[in-house]
């Protein structure tokens, strides 16, 4: 059996997972319902809830549609602990990317990014519809860049931060590990770790105004 498997199907970014597969022309053999709900993958996708996961659904690659960092991370434990082992990645054919590009396991890019060269994307990152990353810029494990985002040149997204839609982040900044940028914010100085910036310019506060 070839293909991969999408862990979340509750997950309403895993139809755009989804439609990124299909461009890509790799099957989608299965999406896991690992928590009760409805699902949001298309109709002749086969929807496996999680104890009726089977050895060769397990032996699959698989990939986590999900936005939010800190959900990623859960749905990655649980995918573990059930048995999966091997990590897709997933770049839409859409999408521009330098070929020095570097990925790690579990990376996301979903369709129409512009990612210049010498990007590093760590392990689980993930760039939504039409973010545009400069060159040199860095995402950390479980990193999220959200839709029409703009990183220019030598941004450095740490951990499980999370950019908001249509952010525009200045060069050279660093945005701190669990930091949260807001939709629609310029930055154009750095945000610390689980800080949090909104507004053009940006304000930038300690701490997140709420729990991730």
């Amino acid at each position: 059996m070839t293909g991969v498997v999408l862990f979340g199907a509750g997950s309403p970014f895993c139809a755009d997972v989804a439609e990124s597969c299909r461009r890509a022309d790799l099957p989608v053999v299965a999406a896991v319902r690992n928590v009760p709900g409805p699902v949001h993958v298309p109709g002749d996708i086969r929807v496996v809830e999680a104890a009726a996961l089977t050895p060769d659904l397990l032996a699959l690659p698989f990939l986590l549609p999900l936005f939010g960092p800190a959900n990623r991370r859960k749905a990655l434990a649980a995918a573990t602990e059930l048995g999966f082992r091997r990590m897709a990645q997933l770049i839409d054919p859409t999408a521009i990317a330098a070929r020095d590009l570097e990925v790690g396991d579990g990376v996301y890019v979903n369709a129409g990014c512009i990612l210049a060269t010498g990007i590093r994307l760590d392990r689980f990152s993930l760039c939504n519809r039409g973010a545009n990353l400069g060159h040199g810029c860095r995402l950390g494990a479980f990193a999220s860049i959200g839709p029409g985002a703009v990183l220019c040149g030598d941004v450095d997204v740490g951990e499980s931060a999370q950019i908001g839609a249509g952010a525009i982040i200045l060069p050279k900044v660093t945005i701190g590990g669990g930091a949260l940028v807001a939709g629609g914010a310029v930055v154009a100085g750095d945000v610390p770790a689980d800080g949090f910036a909104a507004g053009n310019p940006a304000r930038i506060l300690a701490r997140r105004p709420e729990p991730r």
